[in-house]
């Protein structure tokens, strides 16, 4: 048995698992959305972060990284057993068809490629969340934070991710923009002048600006 999954989170850039072949493509219908409550990894319970999910959207296309897993039932299990426990607030599997980058075929590259997405429900889902005004958002993903890290870093890894990868999400940058709106509000007035990081693709907040909220580092982990 082999089987693929889909990532377009925290997976595009740290899979966190052993994988034997790594594809970067995307899949059609459906669009990243920042409509899903974390509690345990980049929030809490009484201050849940904003994640991102998939939403199903005739005639949209979703880019991200495809990951292969291959070498017998004991390989896959332990891949598979760590995928549901990483993506615990993901209440179902999708089977997808997905295209590579850069092949011209009207066919897939890849049929039934295993993606975690969520129900657009709030009563059979606890978990999502809804979509939100976008300063609402910000400021929700600005200020929430858990075990594993700020919500903001996933945010501003995601948006360098993509970057990476080739093929931004306009989406991500202006939610990633509005946070940044959001921590320059939330500082109180600088001490120094701002800089601004030089990383192509990506622009955070340095050091110099003297936060008065969330002083956690980059997680590992989505």
């Amino acid at each position: 048995m082999v089987f693929w999954v889909f990532g377009y989170g925290s997976l595009v850039w740290n899979p966190g698992f052993e994988v034997d072949e790594k594809v970067i493509g995307f899949i059609k219908d459906y669009k990243r959305v920042f409509d899903l409550a974390c509690i345990d990894h980049r929030g809490t319970p009484e201050n849940p972060a904003r994640t991102c999910t998939l939403e199903e959207t005739e005639g949209a296309i979703c880019w991200g990284a495809a990951y292969c897993v291959r070498g017998g039932p004991e390989k896959e299990k332990a891949a598979m057993e760590y995928l549901e426990r990483r993506e615990c607030e993901y209440d179902s599997k999708t089977l997808v068809d997905f295209y590579k980058e850069g092949d011209d075929s009207e066919q897939p590259f890849v049929t039934g490629v295993i993606v975690f997405t969520s129900t657009p429900d709030k009563i059979s889902n606890k978990y999502y969340l809804g979509p939100a005004p976008l300063e609402e958002m910000a400021r929700q993903i600005a200020t929430a934070f858990g075990p594993c890290g700020n919500n903001r870093d996933y945010l501003f890894l995601l948006e360098k991710a993509m970057f990476n990868i080739g093929h931004e999400d306009d989406y991500v940058i202006e939610l990633a923009n509005e946070v940044r709106k959001v921590l320059l509000s939330l500082s109180g007035g600088l001490s120094s002048p701002l800089k601004m990081k030089a990383s192509p693709g990506v622009i955070g907040l340095d050091s110099t600006l003297k936060m008065k909220v969330l002083g956690g580092a980059i997680a590992m982990d989505s």
